[in-house]
Protein backbone atom coordinates (compact mmCIF):
# COMPACT_ATOMS: atom_id res chain seq x y z
CA UNK A 1 0.00 0.00 0.00
CA UNK A 2 0.81 3.56 -0.69
CA UNK A 3 2.86 4.87 2.74
CA UNK A 4 1.05 8.27 2.04
CA UNK A 5 -2.49 6.56 2.66
CA UNK A 6 -0.90 4.39 5.32
CA UNK A 7 0.26 7.74 6.74
CA UNK A 8 -3.02 9.21 6.52
CA UNK A 9 -4.93 6.57 8.05
CA UNK A 10 -2.16 6.63 11.05
CA UNK A 11 -3.34 10.05 11.96
CA UNK A 12 -6.85 9.41 11.61
CA UNK A 13 -7.10 6.42 13.62
CA UNK A 14 -4.94 7.82 16.62
CA UNK A 15 -7.19 11.24 16.43
CA UNK A 16 -10.50 8.74 16.07
CA UNK A 17 -9.10 7.29 19.54
CA UNK A 18 -8.37 10.74 21.45
CA UNK A 19 -12.24 11.92 20.25
CA UNK A 20 -13.87 8.57 21.23
CA UNK A 21 -12.33 8.97 25.30
CA UNK A 22 -11.93 13.11 25.38
CA UNK A 23 -15.45 13.71 26.72
CA UNK A 24 -14.74 11.30 29.56
CA UNK A 25 -13.49 11.56 32.78
CA UNK A 26 -10.88 9.82 34.91
CA UNK A 27 -12.98 7.56 37.03
CA UNK A 28 -15.02 6.61 33.46
CA UNK A 29 -11.32 6.17 31.42
CA UNK A 30 -11.16 3.15 34.49
CA UNK A 31 -14.56 2.02 34.48
CA UNK A 32 -16.06 -0.63 36.56
CA UNK A 33 -14.58 -3.91 37.14
CA UNK A 34 -16.31 -6.18 34.19
CA UNK A 35 -15.66 -9.68 32.58
CA UNK A 36 -16.68 -7.89 28.82
CA UNK A 37 -14.83 -4.72 29.28
CA UNK A 38 -11.24 -3.40 29.90
CA UNK A 39 -10.31 -0.36 31.46
CA UNK A 40 -10.09 2.09 28.58
CA UNK A 41 -6.93 4.32 30.24
CA UNK A 42 -5.36 0.98 29.60
CA UNK A 43 -6.81 -0.39 26.41
CA UNK A 44 -6.11 2.74 24.80
CA UNK A 45 -2.04 2.60 25.85
CA UNK A 46 -2.24 -1.03 24.77
CA UNK A 47 -3.23 0.16 20.90
CA UNK A 48 0.13 1.90 21.10
CA UNK A 49 2.07 -1.10 22.35
CA UNK A 50 1.26 -3.25 19.68
CA UNK A 51 1.53 -0.69 16.82
CA UNK A 52 5.06 0.16 18.57
CA UNK A 53 5.58 -4.05 19.03
CA UNK A 54 5.14 -4.63 15.46
CA UNK A 55 6.31 -1.80 13.35
CA UNK A 56 9.03 -0.47 14.93
CA UNK A 57 10.50 -3.07 17.14
CA UNK A 58 9.82 -6.13 14.79
CA UNK A 59 9.68 -4.82 11.57
CA UNK A 60 11.96 -2.08 12.57
CA UNK A 61 14.44 -3.39 14.94
CA UNK A 62 13.92 -0.17 17.06
CA UNK A 63 14.29 -0.65 20.96
CA UNK A 64 10.97 -0.46 23.18
CA UNK A 65 10.28 2.84 24.10
CA UNK A 66 9.06 2.53 27.35
CA UNK A 67 10.69 0.15 29.29
CA UNK A 68 8.14 -1.40 30.98
CA UNK A 69 5.59 -1.21 28.01
CA UNK A 70 5.52 -5.26 28.05
CA UNK A 71 4.63 -6.00 31.18
CA UNK A 72 1.79 -3.30 31.20
CA UNK A 73 0.21 -4.00 28.21
CA UNK A 74 0.79 -7.69 26.69
CA UNK A 75 -3.15 -8.56 26.34
CA UNK A 76 -1.68 -12.30 25.98
CA UNK A 77 0.36 -11.87 29.36
CA UNK A 78 -1.54 -10.06 31.28
CA UNK A 79 -4.82 -11.79 33.11
CA UNK A 80 -8.05 -9.79 32.14
CA UNK A 81 -9.38 -9.35 35.73
CA UNK A 82 -5.75 -7.92 36.73
CA UNK A 83 -5.64 -5.17 34.55
CA UNK A 84 -7.59 -2.43 36.92
CA UNK A 85 -4.63 -3.13 39.02
CA UNK A 86 -1.90 -2.49 36.59
CA UNK A 87 1.12 0.59 37.80
CA UNK A 88 -0.95 2.14 34.87
CA UNK A 89 0.83 5.50 33.34
CA UNK A 90 -1.50 8.66 34.12
CA UNK A 91 -3.64 9.53 31.19
CA UNK A 92 -1.22 12.13 30.06
CA UNK A 93 1.65 9.62 30.27
CA UNK A 94 -0.75 7.34 28.17
CA UNK A 95 -1.87 9.84 25.46
CA UNK A 96 2.24 11.30 25.68
CA UNK A 97 2.91 7.63 24.73
CA UNK A 98 0.66 6.91 21.96
CA UNK A 99 1.80 10.80 20.32
CA UNK A 100 4.95 9.31 20.69
CA UNK A 101 4.55 5.76 18.58
CA UNK A 102 2.45 7.42 16.25
CA UNK A 103 5.16 10.28 15.18
CA UNK A 104 7.80 7.36 15.13
CA UNK A 105 5.47 5.20 12.57
CA UNK A 106 5.06 8.53 10.41
CA UNK A 107 8.73 9.16 10.31
CA UNK A 108 8.85 5.80 8.96
CA UNK A 109 6.44 6.49 6.37
CA UNK A 110 7.00 9.95 5.26
CA UNK A 111 11.13 9.42 4.91
CA UNK A 112 13.21 6.86 3.31
CA UNK A 113 10.87 3.99 1.32
CA UNK A 114 9.32 1.60 4.64
CA UNK A 115 9.93 -1.99 3.84
CA UNK A 116 7.35 -4.37 2.67
CA UNK A 117 7.12 -5.87 6.13
CA UNK A 118 7.13 -2.68 7.71
CA UNK A 119 3.73 -1.64 4.93
CA UNK A 120 2.50 -4.74 6.32
CA UNK A 121 2.48 -4.19 10.12
CA UNK A 122 1.31 -0.72 9.46
CA UNK A 123 -1.84 -1.59 8.34
CA UNK A 124 -2.05 -4.36 10.79
CA UNK A 125 -1.80 -2.19 13.30
CA UNK A 126 -4.46 0.22 11.71
CA UNK A 127 -6.68 -2.98 11.65
CA UNK A 128 -6.29 -3.38 14.89
CA UNK A 129 -6.39 -0.32 16.21
CA UNK A 130 -10.12 0.52 14.30
CA UNK A 131 -11.32 -2.75 16.08
CA UNK A 132 -10.29 -1.22 19.12
CA UNK A 133 -12.26 2.02 18.47
CA UNK A 134 -15.47 0.10 17.36
CA UNK A 135 -15.28 -1.62 20.74
CA UNK A 136 -14.71 1.47 22.81
CA UNK A 137 -18.11 2.43 20.71
CA UNK A 138 -20.36 -0.27 22.29
CA UNK A 139 -18.36 -0.79 25.48
CA UNK A 140 -19.87 3.00 26.24
CA UNK A 141 -22.94 1.31 25.38
CA UNK A 142 -22.58 -1.46 28.05
CA UNK A 143 -21.85 1.37 30.35
CA UNK A 144 -24.13 3.45 29.65
CA UNK A 145 -21.89 6.40 28.90
CA UNK A 146 -23.21 9.13 26.26
CA UNK A 147 -22.70 8.65 22.57
CA UNK A 148 -19.34 9.46 21.32
CA UNK A 149 -18.74 12.59 20.07
CA UNK A 150 -16.99 12.02 16.98
CA UNK A 151 -16.33 14.62 14.26
CA UNK A 152 -17.28 14.31 10.27
CA UNK A 153 -19.95 12.36 11.52
CA UNK A 154 -22.98 12.43 8.93
CA UNK A 155 -26.59 12.57 10.84
CA UNK A 156 -29.74 11.10 9.96
CA UNK A 157 -30.44 9.01 7.19
CA UNK A 158 -32.02 5.84 9.87
CA UNK A 159 -35.25 5.69 7.51
CA UNK A 160 -35.71 3.22 4.95
CA UNK A 161 -38.53 1.10 6.35
CA UNK A 162 -39.05 -2.87 6.17
CA UNK A 163 -37.97 -4.87 3.69
CA UNK A 164 -39.34 -8.34 3.59
CA UNK A 165 -38.71 -10.96 1.79
CA UNK A 166 -36.13 -14.13 1.10
CA UNK A 167 -33.90 -13.92 -2.01
CA UNK A 168 -33.33 -17.65 -3.19
CA UNK A 169 -29.87 -18.98 -3.40
CA UNK A 170 -28.92 -21.58 -5.91
CA UNK A 171 -26.71 -24.04 -4.48
CA UNK A 172 -23.36 -25.45 -6.37
CA UNK A 173 -19.07 -25.79 -5.83
CA UNK A 174 -18.61 -22.18 -3.57
CA UNK A 175 -14.64 -21.15 -2.52
CA UNK A 176 -15.58 -20.00 0.85
CA UNK A 177 -12.48 -17.68 1.95
CA UNK A 178 -9.88 -14.92 0.74
CA UNK A 179 -7.81 -15.50 -2.24
CA UNK A 180 -3.92 -14.50 -2.31
CA UNK A 181 -4.86 -11.23 -5.24
CA UNK A 182 -7.03 -9.79 -2.07
CA UNK A 183 -4.48 -6.43 -0.74
CA UNK A 184 -4.71 -7.73 3.17
CA UNK A 185 -6.54 -10.60 4.74
CA UNK A 186 -6.45 -11.99 8.44
CA UNK A 187 -4.87 -15.71 8.33
CA UNK A 188 -7.88 -16.74 9.17
CA UNK A 189 -9.66 -16.00 5.82
CA UNK A 190 -6.87 -18.12 4.41
CA UNK A 191 -7.75 -19.58 1.67
CA UNK A 192 -10.57 -20.02 -0.49
CA UNK A 193 -11.56 -23.51 -0.57
CA UNK A 194 -14.34 -25.51 -2.36
CA UNK A 195 -17.28 -26.20 -0.04
CA UNK A 196 -20.56 -27.76 -1.31
CA UNK A 197 -24.06 -25.47 -0.90
CA UNK A 198 -27.23 -26.78 -1.61
CA UNK A 199 -29.63 -24.57 -2.52
CA UNK A 200 -31.77 -22.20 0.20
CA UNK A 201 -33.66 -19.23 1.21
CA UNK A 202 -32.27 -16.70 3.35
CA UNK A 203 -33.65 -13.12 4.37
CA UNK A 204 -33.16 -10.09 2.62
CA UNK A 205 -32.48 -8.10 5.62
CA UNK A 206 -31.50 -8.81 8.99
CA UNK A 207 -34.05 -9.88 12.11
CA UNK A 208 -35.97 -6.55 12.91
CA UNK A 209 -36.55 -4.88 16.58
CA UNK A 210 -40.52 -5.60 15.96
CA UNK A 211 -39.69 -8.80 15.11
CA UNK A 212 -37.74 -9.85 17.99
CA UNK A 213 -40.17 -8.11 20.38
CA UNK A 214 -42.87 -10.67 18.99
CA UNK A 215 -40.77 -13.67 20.40
CA UNK A 216 -40.22 -11.87 23.45
CA UNK A 217 -44.02 -10.93 23.88
CA UNK A 218 -44.77 -14.72 22.67
CA UNK A 219 -42.91 -15.59 25.78
CA UNK A 220 -39.81 -16.93 24.10
CA UNK A 221 -37.38 -16.27 26.71
CA UNK A 222 -39.22 -18.48 29.26
CA UNK A 223 -40.18 -21.32 26.62
CA UNK A 224 -37.37 -24.40 27.65
CA UNK A 225 -38.20 -26.05 23.93
CA UNK A 226 -36.94 -23.28 22.00
CA UNK A 227 -33.77 -23.16 23.71
CA UNK A 228 -30.51 -25.51 23.25
CA UNK A 229 -28.90 -27.12 26.49
CA UNK A 230 -26.37 -24.69 26.18
CA UNK A 231 -28.82 -21.54 25.40
CA UNK A 232 -30.79 -22.66 27.86
CA UNK A 233 -28.26 -22.68 30.74
CA UNK A 234 -27.09 -19.06 29.86
CA UNK A 235 -30.66 -18.35 29.81
CA UNK A 236 -31.10 -19.51 33.58
CA UNK A 237 -27.63 -18.04 34.70
CA UNK A 238 -28.45 -14.94 33.73
CA UNK A 239 -32.03 -14.28 34.70
CA UNK A 240 -32.74 -13.11 30.95
CA UNK A 241 -36.07 -12.38 30.32
CA UNK A 242 -35.92 -10.09 27.64
CA UNK A 243 -33.29 -8.33 25.25
CA UNK A 244 -30.39 -6.61 27.14
CA UNK A 245 -30.82 -2.62 27.20
CA UNK A 246 -34.94 -3.17 26.92
CA UNK A 247 -37.55 -2.50 29.27
CA UNK A 248 -41.09 -2.84 29.80
CA UNK A 249 -42.96 0.34 29.86
CA UNK A 250 -46.67 0.86 30.58
CA UNK A 251 -49.36 -0.27 28.66
CA UNK A 252 -46.98 -3.73 27.44
CA UNK A 253 -44.69 -1.95 24.99
CA UNK A 254 -40.46 -1.88 25.37
CA UNK A 255 -37.97 0.77 25.43
CA UNK A 256 -34.54 0.32 24.58
CA UNK A 257 -31.43 2.10 25.78
CA UNK A 258 -29.68 4.16 23.69
CA UNK A 259 -26.30 4.43 25.03
CA UNK A 260 -27.32 6.70 28.27
CA UNK A 261 -31.12 7.70 27.11
CA UNK A 262 -34.00 5.33 27.33
CA UNK A 263 -36.13 5.45 23.13
CA UNK A 264 -38.84 3.78 22.16
CA UNK A 265 -38.34 0.98 19.75
CA UNK A 266 -37.81 1.18 16.28
CA UNK A 267 -39.83 -1.13 14.86
CA UNK A 268 -37.60 -1.14 11.20
CA UNK A 269 -34.22 -1.29 12.70
CA UNK A 270 -32.33 -4.33 13.42
CA UNK A 271 -32.50 -5.98 16.52
CA UNK A 272 -29.24 -5.19 18.22
CA UNK A 273 -26.83 -6.63 20.90
CA UNK A 274 -28.12 -9.94 20.79
CA UNK A 275 -26.60 -13.06 21.53
CA UNK A 276 -26.02 -16.26 19.12
CA UNK A 277 -28.20 -18.22 21.92
CA UNK A 278 -30.97 -15.76 21.43
CA UNK A 279 -30.56 -15.96 17.53
CA UNK A 280 -30.93 -19.59 17.80
CA UNK A 281 -34.34 -19.44 20.26
CA UNK A 282 -35.49 -17.03 17.93
CA UNK A 283 -34.86 -19.12 14.89
CA UNK A 284 -36.20 -22.07 16.68
CA UNK A 285 -39.45 -19.97 17.59
CA UNK A 286 -39.67 -18.44 13.63
CA UNK A 287 -39.09 -22.17 12.14
CA UNK A 288 -35.62 -20.94 10.32
CA UNK A 289 -32.53 -21.21 11.01
CA UNK A 290 -29.20 -19.33 11.03
CA UNK A 291 -27.23 -19.32 7.06
CA UNK A 292 -23.75 -21.20 7.76
CA UNK A 293 -20.87 -19.01 6.91
CA UNK A 294 -20.63 -20.21 3.28
CA UNK A 295 -24.34 -19.70 3.09
CA UNK A 296 -23.91 -16.01 4.23
CA UNK A 297 -20.94 -15.46 2.39
CA UNK A 298 -22.28 -16.60 -1.22
CA UNK A 299 -25.32 -14.85 -0.60
CA UNK A 300 -23.18 -11.57 0.23
CA UNK A 301 -20.50 -12.25 -2.74
CA UNK A 302 -21.77 -14.40 -5.56
CA UNK A 303 -22.62 -13.47 -9.12
CA UNK A 304 -25.73 -15.63 -10.47
CA UNK A 305 -25.63 -16.80 -14.54
CA UNK A 306 -28.48 -16.33 -16.46
CA UNK A 307 -29.02 -19.99 -16.88
CA UNK A 308 -28.97 -20.69 -13.69
CA UNK A 309 -26.40 -21.17 -10.92
CA UNK A 310 -23.70 -18.52 -10.03
CA UNK A 311 -19.90 -17.19 -11.73
CA UNK A 312 -16.71 -18.62 -9.49
CA UNK A 313 -16.49 -15.06 -9.77
CA UNK A 314 -16.74 -13.50 -6.26
CA UNK A 315 -17.37 -9.96 -5.20
CA UNK A 316 -15.21 -8.08 -2.76
CA UNK A 317 -18.43 -6.52 -1.37
CA UNK A 318 -21.96 -7.08 -1.68
CA UNK A 319 -22.53 -4.47 -4.37
CA UNK A 320 -19.11 -5.29 -6.42
CA UNK A 321 -15.17 -4.28 -6.29
CA UNK A 322 -15.59 -0.78 -5.05
CA UNK A 323 -14.91 0.68 -2.03
CA UNK A 324 -17.90 0.98 0.76
CA UNK A 325 -19.99 4.64 0.00
CA UNK A 326 -22.40 6.25 2.78
CA UNK A 327 -24.86 5.50 0.05
CA UNK A 328 -23.68 1.83 0.10
CA UNK A 329 -23.10 0.69 4.14
CA UNK A 330 -24.05 1.85 7.08
CA UNK A 331 -20.14 2.27 8.39
CA UNK A 332 -17.84 4.65 10.07
CA UNK A 333 -20.44 5.30 12.74
CA UNK A 334 -22.82 7.35 10.47
CA UNK A 335 -26.04 8.64 12.31
CA UNK A 336 -24.60 7.27 15.44
CA UNK A 337 -26.49 4.14 15.37
CA UNK A 338 -28.37 1.50 13.14
CA UNK A 339 -30.48 2.39 9.85
CA UNK A 340 -34.00 0.85 9.32
CA UNK A 341 -33.21 -2.42 7.64
CA UNK A 342 -34.90 -1.16 4.61
CA UNK A 343 -32.17 1.65 4.04
CA UNK A 344 -28.69 1.72 1.90
CA UNK A 345 -30.78 -0.47 -1.05
CA UNK A 346 -27.40 0.93 -3.55
CA UNK A 347 -25.49 -1.65 -1.62
CA UNK A 348 -27.46 -4.70 -2.24
CA UNK A 349 -26.04 -8.01 -3.20
CA UNK A 350 -26.46 -9.57 -6.80
CA UNK A 351 -29.12 -11.90 -5.20
CA UNK A 352 -31.33 -9.03 -3.76
CA UNK A 353 -29.73 -9.12 -0.10
CA UNK A 354 -29.65 -6.16 1.62
CA UNK A 355 -27.14 -4.38 4.24
CA UNK A 356 -24.75 -7.72 4.44
CA UNK A 357 -22.05 -4.85 5.19
CA UNK A 358 -22.29 -2.44 7.87
CA UNK A 359 -25.37 -1.56 10.21
CA UNK A 360 -25.03 -4.88 12.22
CA UNK A 361 -23.08 -8.00 13.02
CA UNK A 362 -24.69 -10.64 11.83
CA UNK A 363 -24.22 -14.00 13.45
CA UNK A 364 -23.73 -17.73 11.74
CA UNK A 365 -24.33 -20.92 12.38
CA UNK A 366 -21.01 -21.95 12.25
CA UNK A 367 -18.50 -22.35 14.49
CA UNK A 368 -15.06 -20.73 14.44
CA UNK A 369 -12.53 -22.92 12.42
CA UNK A 370 -9.27 -22.98 10.79
CA UNK A 371 -9.75 -22.84 6.86
CA UNK A 372 -8.33 -26.20 5.71
CA UNK A 373 -3.97 -25.88 5.24
CA UNK A 374 -4.10 -22.81 8.04
CA UNK A 375 -0.71 -20.94 9.15
CA UNK A 376 -0.67 -17.89 11.40
CA UNK A 377 0.35 -15.16 10.36
CA UNK A 378 3.30 -13.12 12.71
CA UNK A 379 0.57 -11.82 15.15
CA UNK A 380 0.21 -15.52 16.00
CA UNK A 381 -2.55 -15.07 18.81
CA UNK A 382 -5.18 -12.98 16.70
CA UNK A 383 -6.94 -16.66 15.75
CA UNK A 384 -5.26 -19.45 16.64
CA UNK A 385 -6.35 -19.64 20.47
CA UNK A 386 -9.73 -18.84 19.95
CA UNK A 387 -10.81 -21.69 17.25
CA UNK A 388 -13.82 -23.59 18.60
CA UNK A 389 -14.32 -21.36 21.22
CA UNK A 390 -16.30 -19.07 19.24
CA UNK A 391 -19.10 -18.46 16.57
CA UNK A 392 -18.13 -16.89 13.14
CA UNK A 393 -20.12 -13.20 12.49
CA UNK A 394 -19.81 -11.49 8.96
CA UNK A 395 -20.49 -7.79 8.05
CA UNK A 396 -19.52 -5.52 10.31
CA UNK A 397 -21.63 -2.54 11.89
CA UNK A 398 -22.23 0.53 11.65
CA UNK A 399 -19.35 1.69 13.98
CA UNK A 400 -16.76 -0.43 11.84
CA UNK A 401 -14.27 1.08 9.62
CA UNK A 402 -15.04 1.06 5.67
CA UNK A 403 -11.22 0.34 5.44
CA UNK A 404 -11.41 -2.71 7.45
CA UNK A 405 -14.59 -4.37 6.56
CA UNK A 406 -14.84 -6.61 3.31
CA UNK A 407 -17.46 -9.48 2.74
CA UNK A 408 -15.01 -12.14 3.62
CA UNK A 409 -13.56 -10.63 6.95
CA UNK A 410 -14.50 -13.27 10.11
CA UNK A 411 -15.49 -11.64 13.27
CA UNK A 412 -15.40 -13.90 16.19
CA UNK A 413 -17.00 -13.99 19.43
CA UNK A 414 -18.08 -16.77 21.99
CA UNK A 415 -21.85 -17.25 21.51
CA UNK A 416 -22.90 -15.59 25.11
CA UNK A 417 -21.47 -12.03 24.29
CA UNK A 418 -24.40 -9.40 24.07
CA UNK A 419 -22.59 -6.16 24.29
CA UNK A 420 -21.44 -6.53 20.24
CA UNK A 421 -23.32 -3.88 17.91
CA UNK A 422 -24.70 -7.76 16.26
CA UNK A 423 -27.80 -9.24 15.43
CA UNK A 424 -28.91 -12.04 12.64
CA UNK A 425 -30.92 -12.65 9.66
CA UNK A 426 -32.54 -16.10 8.52
CA UNK A 427 -32.89 -19.13 6.54
CA UNK A 428 -36.01 -21.09 5.90
CA UNK A 429 -35.53 -24.38 6.81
Amino acid sequence: MDPRRLAEWTRDARERIFEAVADLDDGQMLGPHLPITNPLLWEIGHMAWFQEKWVLRHAGGRPPLRADADSIYDSMAIPHDVRWDLPLPSREETYAYMREVRDCVLHRLDGADPSPAERYHVLYSLHHEDMHTEAFTYMRQTLAYPAPRLSGIREGGLGGGPHPGDARIPGGTFLLGSSPEEPFVFDNEKWAHPVQVAPFSIAKVPVTQAEFARFAGDGGYRRRELWSEAGWAWREKQGAFHPVHWRRVAGGGWQRRDFDRWVPLEPHRPAIHLNWHEAEAYCCWAKRRLPTEAEWELAATGEPLPGGGFSPRKRRYPWGDEPPTPERARLDWQGMGCAEVGAHAAGDSAFGCRQMIGNVWEWTASGFIPFPGFTPDPYEEYSEPWFRTRKVLRGGCWATRSRLIRANYRNFFTPDRRDVFAGFRTCAL
